[in-house]
């Protein structure tokens, strides 16, 4: 019985083990999203999206609509604006770095872009 706790108790620290590699990374995620590599048009999905503005809700969407066609999934959703905007190859939908940019745009859930505020310029004296 005793060596059963143990072999059990073994895997499960495997599992986290495996399962903590196996996590998705935001920060990855914001690289990606800012990677103009991902196609040859010399753009990032940070060139139409500065800093994520538009995907706020894209978290809990499972339907989007863009340039007139429905994708199924926020993966799809990724793939189709790298053909079509970045003119890139799509990136396997359940691969790592996949898995990191769904993971930057769902952690966008509810944040606002902040806007620059323009600062005011001084009178010029005498005029």
């Amino acid at each position: 019985m005793k060596i059963t706790k143990v072999i059990f108790l073994v895997f499960a620290v495997l599992g986290l083990m495996v399962g903590g590699a196996m996590a998705a990374d935001v920060g990855k995620g914001k690289a990606l999203f800012n990677d103009t590599t991902l196609g040859t048009s010399g753009k990032s999905c940070n060139s139409c999206h500065p800093n994520g503005k538009g995907l706020e809700a894209s978290g809990a969407k499972s339907k989007f609509k863009i340039m007139g066609k429905t994708q199924n999934s926020l993966e799809e959703a990724v793939n189709f604006c790298i053909k079509m905007a970045l003119k890139g190859k799509p990136i396997d939908p359940k691969g790592k770095d996949m898995a990191n940019i769904v993971a930057y745009i769902k952690s966008l859930k509810g944040k606002k872009a902040v806007k620059k505020r323009r600062r005011r310029r001084k009178p010029i004296e005498g005029c």
